[in-house]
């Protein structure tokens, strides 16, 4: 639990009621460390990156707006509460004390962190540590009226620990949702499951929609673009779609502009681009990209990932627009991510071999070759150094683009982000739920075994199986007089017909499920001592040390991941966390005592260790692991939502005899890092400087005041 310096009285009762909702104290807070790399390109080259930058840092207004209502309200508190001060907190810890304003700064970098009032990872909400009438004294002590004034229409949300506010996504029974992508008057779940197939059905791309409540018959889809006008009529309908719902007759309208004074410079920033792209390639992606955020274009922005995909090895790398869905209570809807990035030319080589083989090893794993691509199209695998990361939150590795259809045809990129991967937490404390006499171990290897894993989940993983798929009228990827056996040797009865997709079939399951099978691949793939010597581990005893790790680390996921799902609603709140619940429920599962739990604190398991046994790790562990991997893959490459599903579900569902110890998970839980990213800024002489900032609260806030969002 945390330890404040005995604060004001109010805020014991608080604790008791809200601790486990507060923001994070003392959280580690890392620097980016890309300005070596980025003072390595060419002044060209910097060039391009400082218009990336530009533009992914304008998205963040759409991030802001599809997390909660008062996030964006929040977000302007936050910025211009500081430079009402100039940035100098000294007075109000003199008036209010040093633990007070603390609280205040810790709220507010991890609002900026996380883009949001909700944590990127598990959507759960925080609020300040602080008392509420401490809070609201702090802000009033600007005497600004249009600080006090913002600062009264949110306060009651900024605090609130409703049921209904917690959460992003359906609540319990289904009768409330808690997300932004879905505005105006409360919504019922048939109506936005009919909304989005009414899209579907108008082969409308949902990624950079939301959608608005009139009425029960009256609906808007609200797309991101700079133009308040459909200037891409083959794309959207003119005039407003008639549908029924409920047995109703209702309309879904188009409505350009959301978020349009940010899109029209993100388009602005796309076409400076291009007079510094280092190719024609690059050009015609960045047209591309500048048509679909000006216009709202999907078709546009899939051009421009075709065209990105084939921008090979370049020095500057990035990817932008709005890309994964796992926000979206139905896993259709994107989030904003910008990603700007220099190579990392030493690991990038290293990689090279694991893009090389990459295909061998792919048929070592365990399902038949119909559920395999005909082709293996070996992806760009790319070690990146990141400048700039604007979204809620920063991965260690990406697969895109998220486009089926792309990534069968075409091709895909993988790129693991070193400085996100290296960044370090300086704390000497014990690593948690291991045994003692693992410490030491698991600290030293941890970082190279977790490399290898998301090397394996991101090229291996998301870069295996063909999807069933009726491409046409008449035509198929596969043979569907004979189709490939599935799981009880019979022919697959179901697959993706036209203009259906892995997320349009799967829903909002498809994240998770689509992490846990990467992970599955990953941890399949990873006692394969011939990969592990791709990555330079050539020495058995260390091998052997990474893979006994390596699943210990997976494992550990598994348990601190209680952290992440809600005993009340049964439902998990990140998705890979579910994906690494249902792998550590496949360990325990497997029998023969390979994983099981100690501890003899029988009350509050404050002794809890997770037990491993290393020498059942291939005998065991790997065959129930494969067993597992196999249903997930085949399941998913026939369109079978019934069955994959029920197996997902029931892998991930959480037993008393483990939800017992989601307590002292919490109890034990260590704030996540934050990141303080550094500016690229244009100044006078057309010079650009790349700017850092202090590796503290006040950093993060002044890197957000001296940002154009």
């Amino acid at each position: 639990m945390r330890s404040f310096i005995k604060p004001v009285s109010s805020i014991v009762y608080r604790r008791k009621m809200s601790s486990q909702f507060f923001a994070d104290h003392k959280p580690p807070i890392c620097s980016l460390n890309a300005k070596h790399h980025f003072e390595n390109l060419t002044e060209k080259e910097q060039k391009y990156a400082y218009y990336l930058h530009k533009a992914s840092h304008l998205g963040s207004r759409a991030v802001l707006k599809s997390v909660s209502n008062e996030s964006n309200s929040i977000f302007d508190l936050i910025l211009e509460f500081h430079k009402s001060i100039g940035g100098d907190y000294s007075a109000l810890k003199s008036e209010f004390g040093d633990d007070q304003v603390e609280g205040y700064l810790e709220y507010a970098s991890q609002f900026l962190g996380n883009l949001g009032n909700f944590k990127s990872f598990g959507d759960v909400k925080f609020i300040p540590s602080i008392d509420e009438s401490v809070f609201t004294k702090i802000i009033k002590s600007s005497n600004d009226d249009k600080i006090i004034s913002l600062y009264n229409g949110i306060s009651a949300k900024i605090f609130s620990t409703n049921e209904n506010d917690i959460l992003l996504g359906l609540n319990k029974d289904q009768s409330h949702i808690n997300s932004s992508y879905y505005v105006g008057a409360p919504f019922t779940d048939n109506e936005i499951k009919t909304v989005n197939r009414v899209l579907t059905t108008h082969k409308i791309f949902p990624e950079n929609t939301r959608v608005e409540k009139i009425s029960s018959s009256e609906f808007n889809l609200l797309i991101a673009s700079g133009e308040n006008s459909n200037t891409v009529p083959d794309e959207y309908p003119a005039k407003p779609i008639e549908f029924q719902i409920d047995g109703k007759n209702a309309t879904l309208a188009m409505k350009f502009g959301d978020h349009s004074e940010q899109f029209a410079k993100i388009a602005e920033n796309f076409e400076k681009a291009k007079a510094v792209a280092a190719n024609e390639t690059q050009v015609a992606m960045l047209d591309a990209y500048a048509k679909s955020f000006r216009t709202g274009s999907l078709e546009s922005h899939r051009e421009s990932q075709k065209k990105w995909v084939k921008d090979i090895g370049p020095k500057v790398e990035s990817n932008i627009g709005f890309i994964e869905t796992y926000r979206d209570p139905y896993g259709i809807r994107g989030e904003w991510e910008g990603l700007v990035s220099t190579v990392n030319q030493e690991r990038t080589e290293k990689f090279g071999n694991l893009v090389n083989n990459a295909e061998k090893f792919i048929k070592t794993l365990p399902w038949d070759k119909a559920f395999e691509k005909d082709t293996f199209t070996p992806p760009d695998f790319t070690s990146l150094e990141v400048i700039t990361f604007a979204g809620s939150g920063i991965p260690a590795g990406i697969n895109i683009p998220n486009y089926d259809d792309i990534r069968i045809n075409i091709g895909f990129k993988n790129v693991s982000l070193g400085n996100i991967l290296n960044a370090k937490d300086s704390s000497n404390k014990p690593v948690t739920f291991i045994e003692e006499k693992l410490n030491e171990l698991f600290k030293s290897t941890q970082g190279e075994a977790f490399e290898v894993q998301v090397g394996i989940h991101e090229l291996l993983g998301h870069g295996s199986g063909k999807l069933l798929m009726q491409e046409t009228d008449e035509r198929y990827n596969f043979d569907s007089l004979n189709p490939p056996l599935g799981l009880d040797d019979k022919p697959v009865k179901t697959f993706y017909k036209k203009n259906t997709t892995w997320g349009s079939v799967f829903g909002q399951l498809a994240g998770p499920y689509e992490e846990c099978r990467a992970e599955s691949v990953a941890m399949y793939l990873i006692t394969n001592r011939e990969l592990l010597s791709i990555f330079g581990i050539t020495d058995k005893k260390r091998q052997d040390e990474i893979i006994h790790i390596g699943y210990l680390l997976m494992a550990r996921a598994g348990l601190v991941g209680l952290e992440f799902w809600d005993p009340n609603t049964k439902k998990w709140g990140q998705p890979h966390m579910q994906a690494r619940f249902s792998i550590l429920k496949t360990f325990l599962e497997a029998g023969e005592d390979f994983v099981k739990f100690k501890y003899s604190d029988k009350e509050n398991f404050s002794d809890l260790r997770i037990v491993l046994d290393e020498s059942k790790i291939e005998t065991v562990g790997q065959p129930a692991i494969g067993k597992y991997l196999k249903e997930l893959h085949v399941f998913k490459c026939s369109a079978d939502f019934e069955g994959g599903s029920k197996l997902f579900l029931d892998r991930s569902s959480v037993p008393e005899d483990i939800a017992k110890f989601r307590d002292v998970v919490l109890s034990k839980k260590l704030p996540r890092k934050q990141f303080v990213q550094p500016n690229i800024i244009l100044k006078e002489g057309n010079t650009l400087e790349y700017k850092e900032y202090p590796l503290t609260s006040e950093g993060m806030i002044q890197s957000f005041v001296e940002r154009e969002v």
